[in-house]
């Protein structure tokens, strides 16, 4: 009866540990998915090349990089071919080079209203050390 005792107590004693990880699994992956709701990637506008900005620009960045960008037509253009250098899968020879300055140039030039950043979970605030 003793060896049956042991396995027992070496059994509670597993199902302890293991439930201990399970729980901070559970958490640690509650955790994830609440950092990710709070961080959303913010979607590109409707246009027409928001389908080739998605490909070429959203692999490497998130949405938030581009909408909250305003910049000129020329500007727009050096970001791009900066891009292009730096692996965005667009050919400068083709038109998909020059529709997606225009889509950019359009939805977030210069003459866009500023971008408003997503607000966040209710009733907090940006806390700032003022010194007093």
């Amino acid at each position: 009866m003793s060896r049956l005792n042991t396995c027992k107590a070496s059994l509670n004693h597993f199902v302890k540990i293991f439930s201990g990880r399970l729980l901070c699994t559970a958490v640690l992956c509650a955790a994830i998915a609440a950092v990710a709701q709070s961080s959303p990637n913010e979607p590109l506008p409707a246009g027409a090349a928001k389908e080739k900005a998605e490909t070429a620009c959203l692999t490497c960045h998130e949405g938030r990089i581009i909408v909250q960008q305003r910049l000129t037509k020329a500007a727009w253009t050096k970001e791009v071919d900066k891009m292009i250098k730096w692996g965005a899968e667009v050919d400068p020879n083709t038109k998909d080079h020059d529709a997606l300055i225009d889509y950019f140039s359009t939805n977030f030039g210069t003459d866009q209203p500023a971008y408003e950043a997503p607000k966040t979970a209710a009733g907090s605030k940006s806390k700032t050390r003022t010194g007093r």
